[in-house]
């Protein structure tokens, strides 16, 4: 006679449930990741190449404006330089931001499936726009620095304080216009609209010290100024950004990020009916 199987003990069945639960969410997330890849890049030709152009044409632009009008930038003597060092943490924010933003709204049939949870699509989203964007900014700032005697030092710990208040601050405010978006789709349009500006107004093209009060101080409530002005001190020793405050960008991302979370969780039923 065969020996029937015995049944696991309790102990032993939840350590087997949390097994397969530990290594069910990376297999998930990474299934999501090349799902997107594929959407994203892999469907027009150049693939990479197209996330590529938008930053160097936004920084050779700004480059050839403002060198007819300038000698020099506000820091060193190099444009492409300075500008990239405000565009790129600019571009991670609005495309980890903006991905974010519609995680669940383009996933929304893979969230039937019981494997796949609301954390799952975020997080997928997420980490392929943040690892996309840090592959430009490091292609982009080693092709200048090679290429022109940019005559800028860099700070390797600043520089990735840097671009973790960027890609906190867009993980945050991608979470909460998560939830907005996906609960009323007016507000990607509003959204869109109201925010045009902000291009203007977080310290790409200028630097925080140049505003005149009482502006400036009406500038500090803008996250982003932080992130550039952090970045910008990574690479120009002589300039101390001393307005910048890590502090305010990681409380700022955490409340809307903490926030968003709990309404998408809260409304998360009536979003997959609508």
């Amino acid at each position: 006679m065969t020996d029937t199987p015995q049944p696991l003990k309790p102990s032993k069945q939840l350590r087997a449930v949390s097994g397969r639960l530990r290594f069910a969410m990376p297999r998930t997330i990474s299934a999501l990741i090349l799902r997107e890849m594929s959407a994203s890049y892999g469907r027009s030709p150049g693939g990479y190449l197209w996330a590529l152009a938008e930053p160097i044409l936004g920084i050779a632009l700004l480059s050839a404006i403002f060198s007819i009008g300038f000698r020099s930038p506000r820091l060193g003597d190099n444009f492409p330089i300075f500008y990239a060092t405000g565009l790129l943490p600019f571009f991670l924010f609005v495309d980890v931001s903006s991905k974010t933003a519609q995680a669940v709204n383009y996933s929304k049939q893979l969230l039937a499936y019981p494997r796949v949870t609301l954390i799952d699509a975020v997080l997928a989203r997420f980490i392929l726009a943040l690892l996309t964007q840090l592959l430009i900014s490091y292609v982009l700032l080693t092709g200048i620095v090679m290429a022109f005697d940019t005559r800028t030092t860099l700070e390797v710990d600043r520089v990735l304080l840097a671009y973790t208040m960027a890609a906190t601050l867009g993980l945050g405010v991608g979470t909460f216009n998560c939830f907005l978006m996906s609960m009323f789709p007016i507000w990607q349009r509003a959204y869109s609209i109201i925010t045009r500006p902000l291009l203007l107004v977080s310290g790409v093209i200028f630097i925080y010290e140049s505003v005149p009060h009482p502006y400036q101080g009406w500038l500090w409530w803008n996250p982003l100024m932080h992130v550039t002005g952090e970045l910008r001190g990574a690479f120009y020793k002589s300039y101390d950004a001393v307005y910048v405050s890590p502090t305010y960008v990681f409380i700022f991302a955490g409340v809307f990020g903490v926030v968003g979370l709990l309404f998408l969780w809260r409304y998360y039923r009536d979003i997959m009916e609508l």
